[in-house]
């Protein structure tokens, strides 16, 4: 954990599921490092909700390397790649500093902000470096460059980290998590450690002023850097800079760990010299006598713009080479760990000469996030959020299983135990379905579970239809109708949204759909685009680039009409009929 030690948030957290359905370890993890969980958004509807948790670093740490090494079958080394051993136009392994080569049919790039890093803390210091302390990549950078793959540049950066023991307490609002059972994982049921409070205080006229004194020395505004950053991110001199009308900036201070004192600041990512750092944390309520542990930075990296991949994640350019992450110009963990799955399942597939697995928009976040790049590319790093996906309530954090392990048992990416373990939750929202369904409540069993929110009922009914009612309760309704619930409360919470939002769901299905008529519609590899004349210039050039699988996809690519969309299926066949 790098940088925030969080994981989820809003869409992020339903990724986090998603990857734990198909077999991947980071809710596992964070399951075993959560110190504090709230779930975002609960005053919205299920479509938002959003599963976050405050992790012990070290924790977080321990329990990835624990469980990466009970796969007997996966081999684990330590060291620098400093270039990848190509063929033709196919991989083959890798050579690493050290003088060891490896040789594979397939590699993964998942280098993270290393290659070609360098942090910047003002204008004046500038350290090559992957992140503090850790040297940078820039052998097998400038090796992937030479391939003839196109490279940008992004920047992200990080706040400052302040001992919690300089902190005034009485000055600071403290935000306590939700006190649920709540765990990430479908398949495990660890004991959360110790949970503690995050706090919350805010940066105003006193630190706003600071950061206009000194904006030409931060390595942003001061020419050092030229690279775009995170928008949803911001530093705090953009903030000042790009909403001066904000009377106040919120900042939160989260614990990095259980066995530490320090506490991560969030709401202040920074570039400006340390002793400005310093200045404008004193400035902030609170933290007037604040300790300063480690400096923020801004850090700029190479990328590689996505559209240069398939909707599998391989390179077009270089037979089974699969990126993920941020070298594909996202930002978060979620990102990265949703993509890692991608390319993991695919390399193995290809490798195989199998079909490779493409998640549908209507399928999953993951889903959503790789078309997002592949498709339409990225002008800033790329950050998921619901709004992005056109199937919000249909891919939602408590349903991840259920879309998601038929695959995952197809592919072999679950144990025996995991297997029954789903089959068996899944079996349990659907009896509760079942009787919600065949349960008739009488007005005098349910009228005392509605009167709180002003309704009463005037004749038996459904207790499916009743459970669509405001604050009423499925698990609620189907004791007082005589049916015991015994169901863990995430399986009933499920259940509850399925039956209350039936006929949005029925349409939001009904859409995926027609989504899926259009993705039926495949479009081969070897479609001379440049030559079709009744599409515009601008289409042609686009759909040459990135060579869509469908048209479905094709559809989504800026600049392509939907007279360019009628003319590229008269073309398809046209050009299907010269070459058969």
């Amino acid at each position: 954990m790098s940088c925030n030690p969080a994981i989820g948030g809003i869409a992020k957290g339903t990724v986090v599921r998603e990857v734990d359905a198909l077999g991947g370890i980071m809710g596992r993890a964070t399951d075993r490092a959560t110190i504090q969980f709230r779930m975002l958004n609960r005053s919205k509807g299920p479509a938002v909700w959003a599963p976050r948790a405050q992790c012990d670093r070290t924790l977080y740490k321990r329990a990835v390397r624990l469980l990466l090494e009970r796969f007997t079958q996966l081999d684990l080394t330590q060291g620098t790649v400093t270039r990848l051993r190509v063929e033709g136009t196919r991989v083959h392994g890798i050579e690493m500093a050290d003088g060891r080569r490896y040789a594979a049919r397939a590699v993964v790039i998942t280098a993270g902000t290393f290659l070609r890093g360098r942090i910047h803390m003002g204008t004046a210091t500038v350290i090559p470096a992957g992140r503090s302390g850790d040297q940078p990549a820039v052998e097998v950078a400038q090796d992937i460059e030479s391939l003839g793959l196109t490279v940008s540049r992004f920047k992200t950066g990080t706040p400052p980290r302040i001992d919690g023991r300089t902190v005034d307490w009485s000055k600071v609002e403290r935000q306590d998590g939700d006190g649920t059972d709540y765990r990430f994982s479908f398949y495990e049921r660890v004991e959360l450690p110790r949970q503690v409070p995050c706090w919350i205080t805010w940066a105003g006229e006193e630190l706003k002023d600071i950061i206009r004194r000194h904006l030409q020395e931060s390595a942003l505004y001061g020419g050092a850097i030229s690279s775009l950053g995170p928008r949803y991110c911001p530093s705090v001199e953009d903030k000042i800079v790009k909403f001066p009308d904000a009377k106040r900036h919120q900042v939160f201070l989260e614990p990095e760990g259980l066995d530490t004192h320090e506490l991560y600041v969030n709401g202040l990512s920074t570039s400006l010299p340390i002793p400005v750092q310093l200045e404008f944390l004193q400035a902030v309520p609170g933290l007037e006598r604040t300790r300063m542990t480690r400096p923020g930075y801004a850090i700029e990296y190479d990328y590689y713009p996505p559209t240069q991949l398939t909707p599998w994640l391989e390179t077009k350019a270089i037979e089974h080479l699969f990126f993920a992450g941020q070298v594909n110009g996202t930002t978060g963990y979620e990102e990265a760990a949703g993509q890692g799955i991608v390319a993991g399942i695919n390399c193995v597939r290809r490798i195989r000469d199998q079909e490779p697995v493409v998640f549908g928009r209507d399928d999953a976040y993951i889903g959503v996030l790789v078309d997002d790049l592949v498709t339409r590319g990225v002008d800033e790093p790329y950050r998921l959020f619901t709004s992005r996906s056109e199937f919000r309530l249909l891919l939602r954090q408590d349903n991840a299983l259920r879309r998601l392990v038929a695959l995952a048992e197809r592919l072999g990416l679950l144990t025996a135990v995991e297997l029954r373990l789903a089959e068996g939750r899944l079996k349990e929202e659907e009896r509760l379905l079942e009787a919600a369904r065949s349960t008739t409540i009488t007005p005098g069993e349910a009228t005392p579970l509605l009167a709180r929110n002003g309704t009463e009922l005037a004749e038996p009914e459904r207790v499916a239809r009743v459970v669509r009612r405001p604050g009423a309760s499925l698990r609620a309704l189907l004791e007082a109708a005589g049916v015991p619930v015994s169901c863990d409360d995430q399986a009933v919470a499920s259940a509850e949204i399925e039956l209350k939002y039936d006929g949005y769901l029925t349409r939001e299905r009904e859409a995926a759909a027609r989504l899926a008529e259009l993705a039926s519609f495949a479009l081969p590899a070897g479609l001379p685009y440049l030559d079709f004349k009744s599409l515009a210039t601008e289409a042609r050039q686009k759909l040459d680039r990135i060579r869509p699988t469908s048209l479905a996809q094709a559809a989504r690519i800026p600049g392509v009409t939907p007279s360019d969309l009628h003319n590229l299926v008269v073309e398809t066949a046209r050009w299907r009929r010269r070459v058969a």
